[in-house]
């Protein structure tokens, strides 16, 4: 397996009720700030190689942060996706960070949207790679893989807890083969997630995710589940920050038309279809999207909130 270097720092932040956010971070410590939000399932380090190596070369500070129930972050359920930029804020001022970029891969992306809608006056862009669309609310799109969940919303609520220790243990288990798991994987996805998947740098970024991720727990996917079943805490409406949105035009996870949906009802946004192209597309086309987030600040706006539900 391609050698992945260690993040240029990497640890934990405090943040409410004595939790901590773990954190991995790239780049320059004084660069223009970046923040990524990992897919689903995913940690701190799903960020391609290429990313990190654009960041060191253009003095950005690229940092991957962990959802609670990841890595080292500690496990909790949010009432509503908009809640976590409660805690994203006290990152940001633990890291001496004023403004930032936010970029959301897949269910990263609506906690990207969230970041926009709740902190307007410190993000100055939002970059999602096919992201998933909300489920409630007039902003909900039909179909996808995502309904699956919606189907089994109560399911995974009352089972949440038993859900994740089963789903930690059967990761440590199958650690030994993950890559073989890996490759078994790729070779029955479409042939755009199956060529990333098959070169060497992405097989080793996953891997080393994956494993460095899942040591501890793998409570994460399951509290996003249960988060995209319900309202997001805030409208498409509210997130008045530019949003440029990447979607492989062969997404089988995340249909394409969600992502056009999406893109029509944000305020300020622009979709650039990514083709040939499935669910991972946009980690393929990591520089390009570093660069354009970049093009988009700095900008001020006037400090307002999200609603609240």
């Amino acid at each position: 397996m391609k050698d992945v270097k260690r993040p240029a720092l990497e640890g934990s932040v405090g943040v409410r009720g004595d939790r901590r956010l773990s954190f991995a971070e790239y780049g320059s410590r004084r660069g223009p700030a970046i923040v990524w939000m990992h897919g689903t399932p995913g940690a701190r380090r799903q960020i391609p190689l290429e990313a990190r190596a654009y960041a060191e070369r253009h003095g950005l500070r690229l940092i991957g942060l962990d959802r609670p129930g990841i890595g080292s972050s500690t496990s909790h359920l949010y009432p509503d996706v908009l809640d976590w930029t409660r805690d994203l804020e006290l990152v940001l001022e633990t890291l001496a960070i004023d403004t930032v970029r936010v970029i959301g891969l897949s269910g990263g992306g609506p906690y990207a949207l969230a970041a926009g809608a709740a902190l307007p006056e410190r993000v100055h862009g939002v970059g999602v790679l096919g992201g998933v669309a909300p489920t409630r609310g007039p902003d909900a799109a039909e179909g996808g893989a995502v309904q699956l969940a919606v189907q089994l919303a109560p399911l995974l609520s009352v089972a949440r807890v038993p859900l994740s220790v089963a789903l930690t243990q059967t990761i440590r288990l199958a650690r030994p083969l993950a890559g073989p798991a890996l490759d078994l994987y790729a070779a029955l996805q479409p042939p755009g997630d199956k060529n990333l998947l098959s070169r060497p740098e992405f097989k080793a970024m996953f891997l080393d995710d994956l494993l460095n991720g899942s040591r501890f727990q793998t409570s994460a996917p399951i509290n996003d589940l249960i988060l995209f079943t319900r309202h997001w805490g805030f409208d498409l409406a509210d997130v008045s920050v530019p949003v440029l949105w990447w979607h492989g035009d062969d997404d089988h996870i995340v249909p394409f038309r969600h992502g056009r949906h999406v893109v029509d009802r944000l305020p300020d946004a622009r979709m650039s279809a990514i083709d040939g192209e499935s669910h991972l597309g946009g980690l393929g086309i990591a520089e390009q999207v570093l660069a354009s987030l970049m093009e988009l600040g700095p900008r001020r706006a006037a400090p307002t909130r999200a609603r609240t539900r």
